[in-house]
C-alpha cells in the first residue's frame, strides 16, 4: 500500500472514530435523564423520600415507590387507563377525520377551497387558553362536561388543523397518475382511498398518530379544567398531586415512578412508528 493510501486510511479511521465517539457521548447525554429517573424509581421507601441524588439505589432495588404511587387519587392503574382511553380515542378520531379531510382538500375542487384551508390552518395561531372557557360552556350544554368523551373531542378539535395540513401534503405528494390508473381498474372513492392511497400516505398517518397520542397523553390544563371527578382524571393531573406531596412532604421516589409510567407509552409509540414518522415529516417539509 502506498504512503498516500495509508494516510487516507488513517484519516478515514480517525474521522470514523471521532464520529462514533461524539455520537456515543451525545447519546449518553440525552439518555442520562431517562436512566437517572428509572433508577431513582426503584429506591427503598425511606431512601426515596430524600433528594433524588445519587439516582441509583444504595440499599437495594425496591418497588415501594410504585406501591406508594398507587395510593394517590383513584390509583395509578385507573388514571393510566383514563389516559390510554383518551389518547387512543384521540388518535383514532384524528386520523380518520384528517385522512378524509386531507384527501378532499388534495383531490377535490369546491368553492372557497383555499380560503377554507387557510382558515383551518389559521386556527393554529389561536392560544388554547383563550378558548378554554367557551369550550367548557359548550361541553356543559351538551352534557359532555366531566366526561372522557368530551375531553377526547376537545383534543381532536385542537389536533385537527395540524393533522389536516399534514395529510393534505401527504396526498399532494402522491402522483395523480396512480389514482387515475386505479380508477380505470374500477376502484372508486372509499375503496381507492383504503386500498391504493392509504399505503402510500402511511408516513403521514403515522406522523399524525404520534403527534395526536403525545399531545393527548401529556396534556394537563384541559383535563384539569374540564374534568371534576377524581376517578376520571388523567395521569398528568395525578402527577400534580404526587409532585405537591402530602402536607408539603414530597416523595421523590413516587415522582420518579410516575415519570417512568408516563414515559414508557410515549417511547413505545415513537419506537414503533419512528421510521414512518421521519418520512412523514420529510414529505411535509418538501411540500
Amino acid at each position: 500500500m502506498s504512503l498516500s493510501k495509508q494516510r487516507r486510511a488513517r484519516k478515514a479511521l480517525r474521522a470514523n472514530t471521532t464520529y462514533h465517539v461524539i455520537g456515543i457521548v451525545v447519546s449518553i447525554f440525552f439518555a442520562a435523564p431517562f436512566i437517572i429517573t428509572f433508577l431513582s424509581s426503584f429506591r427503598h421507601g425511606t431512601e426515596a423520600s430524600l433528594a433524588p441524588l445519587p439516582p441509583w439505589p444504595t440499599t437495594g432495588f425496591s418497588i415501594d415507590s410504585y406501591k406508594l404511587l398507587d395510593t394517590f387519587g383513584a390509583g395509578i392503574w385507573r388514571h393510566t387507563l383514563n389516559s390510554l382511553v383518551v389518547s387512543i380515542a384521540t388518535v383514532v378520531l384524528t386520523v380518520a377525520v384528517s385522512l378524509l379531510a386531507g384527501y378532499g382538500f388534495s383531490r377535490y375542487r369546491f368553492p372557497l377551497k383555499n380560503m377554507l384551508f387557510v382558515l383551518i390552518i389559521a386556527t393554529l395561531m389561536i392560544p388554547f387558553q383563550s378558548i378554554l372557557t367557551p369550550l367548557f360552556i359548550i361541553l356543559a350544554r351538551l352534557g359532555l362536561n366531566n366526561s372522557l368523551l368530551g375531553l377526547t373531542l376537545v383534543y381532536v378539535t385542537l389536533q385537527l388543523p395540524f393533522s389536516v395540513f399534514m395529510m393534505r401534503n401527504a396526498f399532494d405528494a402522491v402522483p395523480k397518475e396512480i389514482e387515475e390508473a386505479a380508477r380505470i381498474d374500477g376502484a372508486r372513492d372509499l375503496r381507492l382511498l383504503a386500498r391504493v392511497l392509504l399505503p402510500l400516505v402511511l408516513p403521514g398517518v403515522a406522523t399524525v398518530a404520534i403527534f395526536a397520542f403525545l399531545n393527548a397523553w401529556n396534556e394537563f390544563l384541559a383535563a384539569l379544567v374540564l374534568l371534576s371527578s377524581n376517578e376520571k382524571y388523567t395521569l398528568p393531573v395525578l402527577m400534580t398531586a404526587v409532585r405537591a406531596g402530602r402536607l408539603g412532604a414530597i416523595n421523590w421516589g413516587a415522582v420518579q415512578a410516575g415519570v417512568v409510567v408516563m414515559t414508557i407509552p410515549c417511547l413505545i409509540v415513537f419506537l414503533l412508528l419512528q421510521r414512518y414518522y421521519m418520512r412523514g415529516l420529510m414529505a411535509g417539509a418538501v411540500k
